[in-house]
């Protein structure tokens, strides 16, 4: 994910970061005396209430509710989600003049500046240098280019905070570079013309399923502008 701004574009030092059984039941008559008239609602009470027991027991009770992980609520004046516990949200503010400029990062474990500044050229990498087991890092991008449009996107139609947008995914993809098991990139269409979101999500084994429906959530919950 290494990327050079254009020479003259330093973009300043003001950058900063903000702080997943019971066998068949048979019924015995051998050696069992008729049964009296008068004693047939007794009889046909207590078959009534083996019955009920029989439904319970096979699953005919109501059946609980599935269950929603946690999740707590990240907003901005640009967007909003909810997202688990355990990934924090660290905002990251640049002021430069950069074709790519993040401004969230998502992640299961602490992130650094990714941005370094020699001369007159500006290099930005990725925010950690390894992604630990079980680790998810998604990094949020303002991206702008002349004549970019999102027909020219590879991957899947989808929207995300009701904008146009398309998802691919690759194993392991850029995401490798960091230890990533999975990469999920989407680019979100923005109202500006040539400008769009870049969302590049990192996943690495064990529990990628869960990490996968974690960041669904992430996306189906995504809201911009002010929270």
């Amino acid at each position: 994910m290494p990327w050079t701004a254009a020479s003259g574009r330093t973009g300043g030092a003001d950058r900063s970061f903000g702080p997943v059984a019971a066998g068949p039941w048979q019924l015995q008559t051998r050696g069992m005396t008729p049964v009296m008239l008068g004693q047939r609602p007794l009889v046909c009470a207590v078959g009534a209430v083996l019955v009920t027991v029989l439904a319970s027991g096979c699953g005919g009770a109501s059946v609980a509710p599935a269950f929603e992980p946690p999740t707590v609520r990240f907003t901005s004046s640009a967007l909003s989600f909810r997202h688990p516990p355990a990934w924090q949200a660290y905002p990251f503010r640049w002021r430069g003049a950069l074709h790519v400029t993040p401004f969230l990062y998502l992640s299961t474990q602490p992130v650094h500046d990714p941005c370094r500044t020699r001369d007159t050229a500006t290099v930005c990498a990725w925010p950690l240098r390894r992604l630990r087991p079980g680790g998810v890092l998604v990094v949020w991008e303002d991206r702008g280019w002349p004549g970019w449009s999102l027909a020219r996107e590879t991957g899947t139609a989808t929207r995300v905070g009701g904008r146009p947008a398309t998802r691919l995914v690759a194993r392991p993809g850029p995401c490798g570079a960091i230890g990533g098991t999975l990469t999920v990139a989407l680019a979100i269409a923005s109202p500006l013309p040539d400008t769009w979101t870049q969302v590049t999500a990192c996943l690495r084994r064990p529990g990628l399923a869960a990490s996968e429906r974690a960041l669904d959530a992430v996306l189906d919950s995504t809201r911009f502008g002010p929270g």
